[in-house]
């Protein structure tokens, strides 16, 4: 009987050997057990493949920090509970969880209903302008859609009539299945200003502490935390003195909210040209 491999983890096998009886059968079986051991030697190797094990989680989402723009929120082990995005994303807005997303389609299907949900532009400024009450930011400067992924890059007008700049990139995904899934604000990407304490898709409670980096000069910083439904903040806290290249900023802000519910943690700075000129998101969950 051949032995059989089975893998236990990088760089390590282990062999089960089978029973034969008999003086041929033994000599047969020791045959057999050092080709099996010549072909688990190139097996249990070094080579590609092998290493670390990849570990599939589900859950908390984190924003590599590179500089100056982090990518989009990836999987991390620590996001809990929710009705995810596409398994991996908080739903930040308009939409509370997936049935509102499912209950829209529904609407739309029958009469029409609020067709902007499909537009990841409008959507995105009316996350900007209604949700986060930036109505100075309305300008749609760049969009880039792949597939059920979209950024859409949102800004304000130039001083006489020059090019927008750039407040901030904003990341959607469709939300839910078929061609008809509603488009859903699920974060931004870092620029000169980013949000990265706490980490996306953190479980956080009251009093909580926020930070990131950020590049400028005379920089005033304010902090709200925002929830769905909600006209006015839950928390907020202003204004934090920052500048220079890159460097760290950070505040602690007071908040009540509902144990579970998903928040989104707003940093906006600006105050040279416009009110608001750079801004940040990321989202969390209350704890139980």
């Amino acid at each position: 009987m051949l032995s059989v491999k089975e893998t236990l983890g990088a760089g390590a096998c282990i062999v089960n050997g089978g029973v034969t009886n008999g003086r041929a059968g033994r000599a047969r079986w020791a045959s057999a057990v050092l080709a099996a051991l010549g072909l688990l030697a190139g097996a249990c190797g070094t080579g590609p493949g092998t290493g670390t094990p990849t570990r599939t989680v589900t859950g908390t989402v984190t924003v590599p920090q590179s500089s100056p723009a982090a990518t989009s929120p990836t999987p991390s082990a620590t996001t809990t509970g929710g009705s995810l995005v596409a398994g991996r994303y908080q739903p930040l807005w308009p939409f509370a969880d997936e049935k509102q997303a499912r209950d829209w389609q529904e609407s739309y299907r029958s009469g029409g209903h609020q067709p902007w949900h499909l537009d990841a532009e409008r959507t995105a400024l009316s996350f900007t302008q209604g949700f986060l009450g930036f109505t100075g930011v309305d300008q749609v400067v760049k969009r880039t859609v792949t597939g059920a992924d979209a950024r859409v890059s949102v800004g304000t007008r130039g001083e006489g009539g020059g090019r927008p700049g750039i407040a901030a990139v904003i990341h959607l995904v469709r939300f839910g299945a078929g061609p008809d899934a509603p488009w859903e604000v699920v974060g931004t990407d870092d620029t000169t200003f980013s949000l990265t304490t706490p980490g996306y898709g953190a479980v956080v409670s009251s009093p909580v502490r926020v930070g990131g980096r950020i590049t400028g000069v005379d920089e005033s910083i304010r902090v709200d935390v925002r929830a769905p439904g909600s006209a006015r903040p839950l928390g907020e806290r202003c204004c934090v003195a920052a500048g220079g290249d890159g460097v760290p900023w950070s505040a602690t802000v007071t908040f009540r909210a509902a144990p579970g519910r998903t928040l989104t943690l707003v940093a906006s700075t600006g105050g040279h040209v416009a009110k608001v000129e750079r801004f940040a998101v990321t989202g969390v969950r209350v704890a139980r």
